[in-house]
């Protein structure tokens, strides 16, 4: 095709790390194909060789910003497998509730700061009249406790001094105007007021990171349980972090954080729904055929059967929603990592490898047919290798996994709390289920796990409390914390349902030191690239057949990659091969 029908995006916004997107479009001015680009070097896994693996979870959380401490809480389950570690109640229940923080502080930022403003025209608003908006906010959120005419006012006039200085600061660089922007000037003013309540709202949810964690990001975790010393009969204790003070302190957050979800966050998705039908129908690609899920939340200690866990396991292959395939990570044959398209080399190029026999071995050139070179490339051809990010398969699948995967999973597997309701929100919103297949569907499975996360938070506090009051204060298993306990070799896998879909973490120990560790991460599943027989990844595949307005501004390639909420910062990372230092950071 000529080059006035190839659309570029380079780098995508608004996510974690640097991803490139390139297109084709057909005469319908329709997307025929898509390709994506992780622009990084994944190099972690080389940096984690010959180290103690008591400390891998401290590297590894380092992978991302924005999914903090799901990487760490992967990497000693990981070590805790290998070693056969159990850990008590307490520490279960205080993981758990560390990550159902993260799931409700990530859903939101994910929607408000990353993506409401594909959908949302910030200069639109300055029209808006406020007595509108007000009563549009009672209208959907009759909760909420800021409906005022003077309220909107306020925001409003914030946001025309943004816009008078010449500098939207971060309301910069947006479609403004694009014809694909929908929302009445009332919506666009009450979703920005929403925007700018989360912005300020998520600082206090993570503050229950800081208590259980003792920072955010990168809490503390530690292999046998947590670093979170307990004690609810003196509440000045020196270094206790947990008593009850802070419980009754986390419930509140706990609570807010509902609060939030039920009153902003649902409500918004259920208005955007309700302008833009068209979009579910489009951006499904592989969600409505083949979705992955590792499982997550035991709700009982050291056991990983369905029964435990809140989040189902399984896999679906074609669409068959009454076939769910057991998902075994440990099945040398089932999760395979391939290099067929990505910038590395394996000792056999045509095969795929399990994570335990992993290799991460750099090998950049530009494919055949490209146009431009090494450093900046204009076009890049699929003929090749085209991507830092490699291909993981499921028994030769490519497979989407997230939000949307767990929703189809749990009414695949008849989970009621994912079930009941994912149908009761298509019914309010008169669509079939075949509509959560798509762009929005993506944002509205995100947007009712987010509740479901929210209400478990409040549920793990109470967990907490009752246990504590019952006597158990311990809070980590020692036994095996020394390396003399440790088998001469040992391997293991640490499995999790981050936010944004399923993460693993495999490890090899030998000699009480790390022989190898891969990590698969749910943007290396999303953003894979193509198989030699040309099944495109979850990225690729969303893209096809997406109708572009304005080939000029691309916002509906943004709107659908943004849906996944991408972090290439998980699935690709920098190393220098010679050893070398790249950077000096002095913190006085």
């Amino acid at each position: 095709m000529s080059n006035e029908r190839r659309i570029v995006v380079d780098p995508v916004t608004r996510i974690e790390g640097h991803l490139r997107v390139q297109a084709l479009l057909g005469e319908d001015n329709r997307i025929a194909d898509s390709m994506s680009t992780g622009t990084m070097w994944r190099g972690l896994e080389v940096i984690l060789k010959g180290r103690d693996p008591r400390d891998a979870w401290a590297f590894v959380e380092r992978i991302c910003g924005v999914c903090t401490g799901i990487h760490a809480l992967a990497a000693v389950r990981s070590v805790e497998d290998a070693i056969g570690i159990k850990i008590p109640k307490n520490a279960n229940i205080i993981r758990n509730l560390m990550n159902a923080t993260l799931y409700v502080h990530d859903h939101i930022v994910h929607f408000y700061q990353l993506s409401a403003l594909d959908w949302v025209d910030v200069v639109s608003a300055l029209d808006a009249d406020p007595r509108e908006t007000a009563d549009l906010q009672q209208k959907i959120s009759p909760k909420h406790p800021l409906a005022s005419v003077g309220y909107f006012r306020d925001v409003q006039n914030r946001l025309k001094k943004f816009v008078a200085s010449g500098q939207l600061g971060i309301f910069n660089k947006g479609y403004w105007g694009h014809p694909e922007m929908k929302l009445p000037p009332a919506v666009n003013l009450l979703a920005v007021t929403h925007y700018l309540e989360v912005l300020d709202f998520q600082k206090e949810i993570v503050r229950i990171h800081t208590i259980l964690g003792g920072k955010n990001p990168h809490p503390n975790y530690l292999v046998g349980g947590v670093a979170c010393p307990i004690n609810v009969h003196d509440t000045g204790a020196q270094g206790t972090m947990v008593n009850e003070v802070t419980l009754n302190y986390m419930r509140d957050i706990a609570k807010r954080s509902l609060e939030m979800v039920e009153n902003v966050y649902l409500p918004d998705i259920k208005a955007i729904a309700s302008f833009y039908p068209e979009w579910f129908k489009v951006g499904g690609g592989l969600s409505g055929k083949n979705v992955l899920c590792y499982g997550d939340f035991p709700e009982v200690a050291n056991d990983w059967s369905d029964a435990s866990l809140q989040l189902p396991r399984g896999a679906i292959i074609d669409g068959k929603l009454d076939e769910v395939h057991d998902v075994d990570l440990r099945d040398l044959e089932q999760i395979q990592e391939y290099v067929d398209h990505s910038w590395y080399k394996y000792p056999d190029a045509a095969k795929g490898l399990h994570p335990w026999e992993g290799v991460t071995d750099q090998a950049f050139e530009l494919p055949p047919g490209s146009d431009g070179t090494k450093t900046k490339f204009k076009w890049l051809s699929a003929d090749g290798k085209y991507s830092w990010i490699k291909s993981p398969r499921w028994k030769g699948h490519m497979m989407e996994v997230g939000p949307l995967a767990r929703l189809v999973m749990g009414v695949a597997k008849n989970v009621p709390h994912i079930k009941e309701p994912a149908l009761g929100l298509l019914q309010e919103l008169n669509l079939p289920l075949e509509a959560v297949f798509s762009t929005l569907g993506r944002h509205a499975a995100r947007a009712l796990e987010c509740r479901w996360a929210a209400q478990k938070m409040v549920q793990y506090v109470d967990d907490l409390t009752a246990n504590i009051k019952a006597g158990d204060e311990a809070a980590a298993n020692m036994e095996f914390w020394e390396p003399k306990t440790w088998p001469k070799e040992c391997r293991g896998v640490g499995f999790c349902e981050a936010p944004r879909g399923a993460l693993g973490h495999w490890c090899v120990i030998k000699d009480t030191r790390i022989a190898n560790w891969q990590a698969i991460v749910p943007t290396t599943w999303n953003a894979s690239p193509r198989s030699p027989e040309g099944a495109l990844g979850a990225f690729e595949s969303s893209l096809i057949g997406t109708p572009v307005a304005d080939p000029e501004r691309p916002l509906e390639i943004i709107r659908t990659i943004h849906s996944f909420d991408p972090c290439l910062a998980c699935a690709t990372h920098l190393y220098n091969p010679e050893g070398e230092e790249l950077c000096r950071v002095r913190v006085r």
